[in-house]
């Protein structure tokens, strides 16, 4: 225990460096963001011990204030402002990416990954412009939800059941999209463990949701029922339905900000968009189930599936934004972290780039058509790429030949060390040492 607290305090130590980094540029205010129009009344009443109105006031994701107020109570027993809450309520946010980052830089190290891709690791994690993003905007969560569900998919994978439905209902209870990361976690659990698995899960999620879907008359109710909806006016260029809205008026944003150049969805896309999130996350479950054929999803396959169903659920969400793609890169990081490769993780780490590219350089370039264009040209390949690896992954057979092979290589190791220590230990001695004792009598007096 010891051994492994040195050896990885110096990861630790970078890693809540970082996380304070992130802190101090994202967290520097909440005005005009998300936080200050949909969750501050709620926080503030739930705080002031005004239970009814925070289920009342709370937006889609009261769930997550919920699970994150006990962090702000110091913020209220010894007097700090409205602010000293915002931060503490990013703060369990920052810490899991900071336990995961830790946790990943851990293992690439035991599986002898060179010390350069673990540093870029441990930064992607911690320190990514995303999460930058997402303080800025007022949405932490969408940080939070990532790291619980790429550990709970991890923990499924590694036979422990109860942790890994814990950790999911905690997602769940988060953000609804958590519900992807399900199928993987089933897949990769054994099958004596997946019933545990599912009613820890519900449980947890499901006490954390009860009192908000009770009330009946909250922000979660009405948040939920307005991702079924087709009369939002939210369209963004980052998905695939972009192309079917048309040119009309003139499109506003939030507090009447004009968008030139954006296009009017069908009323259709409202009703099919999110449901396909969904419907998409179990096809892929039951087309890699299907592939199985009862078999378990090994843990790096679990990850790459989890990958996927995330950046499909950016590609089909008409609401994309940036920060949404969060989950997605997280998930991408802990499956080329789980590999044994030399280099980087070069595919997260460019995916992170065109995140960058597409959501914030490029909106101060080019028209919404191109951007939406651009974001396609990236997804749309990637998310094939994904897809046919993890296909090609989940073939019966295919882990057992990866296993064979990688016993079989570690065999063929350790008889060459053998070989080689028997050779050193078992030389011929030299003729100085034979004729030494020859001419030095074995024992005293002969």
């Amino acid at each position: 225990m010891r051994r492994a607290a040195a050896s990885n305090a110096l990861p630790a130590l970078m890693a809540c460096a970082g996380a304070l980094t992130l802190g101090w540029l994202g967290l520097y205010g909440f005005a005009w963001n998300d936080y200050d129009t949909e969750a501050r009344p709620a926080v503030e009443a739930l705080l002031a011990g005004h239970i009814s109105s925070f289920l009342t006031l709370a937006p889609a994701y009261g769930g997550s204030l919920l699970e994150r107020a006990p962090f702000a109570l110091p913020a209220t027993v010894f007097g700090g402002g409205a602010l000293a809450v915002y931060r503490l309520l990013a703060l369990p946010c920052l810490l899991a990416s900071v336990l995961l980052g830790v946790w990943l830089a851990a293992g690439m190290r035991a599986r002898g990954r060179p010390r350069p891709a673990r540093a870029v690791t441990l930064a992607l994690c911690v320190a990514n412009p995303i999460t930058l993003w997402a303080l800025e905007t007022g949405h932490p969560e969408e940080l939070l939800g990532g790291c619980l569900c790429v550990a709970g998919v991890v923990l499924a994978a590694r036979g422990r059941a109860l942790g890994a439905g814990v950790l999911l209902g905690l997602a769940i209870a988060n953000k609804e999209w958590a519900l992807l990361a399900a199928g993987p976690a089933l897949l990769a659990a054994p099958r004596g463990r997946r019933t545990a698995l599912l009613l820890s899960a519900g449980a947890v999620s499901s006490a954390l949701l009860a009192p908000f879907l009770v009330s009946g008359s909250g922000g979660l109710a009405a948040g939920t029922r307005a991702v079924a909806s087709s009369s939002s006016p939210i369209f963004q260029p980052w998905q695939v339905w972009w192309f079917l809205g048309h040119h009309g008026g003139l499109v506003r944003g939030l507090f009447g900000a004009p968008k030139p150049g954006y296009r009017i969805p069908p009323d259709w896309v409202g009703l099919v968009s999110h449901p396909l999130v969904i419907l998409a996350g179990a096809a892929v479950t039951g087309a890699v189930a299907r592939r199985l054929r009862g078999r378990r999803l090994a843990e790096r396959q679990a990850l790459l599936m989890l990958a996927l169903v995330l950046l499909a659920r950016c590609v089909l969400d008409s609401w994309d934004t940036m920060y949404y793609t969060l989950p997605f890169v997280l998930a991408l990081l802990a499956w080329e972290a789980a590999g044994t490769s030399a280099h980087p993780p070069l595919l997260s780490l460019a995916a992170t780039v065109m995140v960058w590219l597409s959501f914030q350089w490029l909106p101060e370039h080019v028209s919404p058509d191109i951007q939406s264009a651009v974001f396609l040209c990236w997804t749309l390949p990637l998310a094939g790429a994904l897809a046919v690896r993890l296909a090609g992954r989940a073939r019966p057979g295919a882990d057992d030949a990866r296993e064979q092979h990688g016993r079989t290589r570690r065999a063929q190791e350790m008889t060459v060390s053998s070989l080689g220590s028997l050779v050193r230990t078992s030389r011929v001695p030299s003729p100085t040492a034979t004729r030494s004792s020859m001419r030095t009598p074995s024992s005293p007096g002969r």
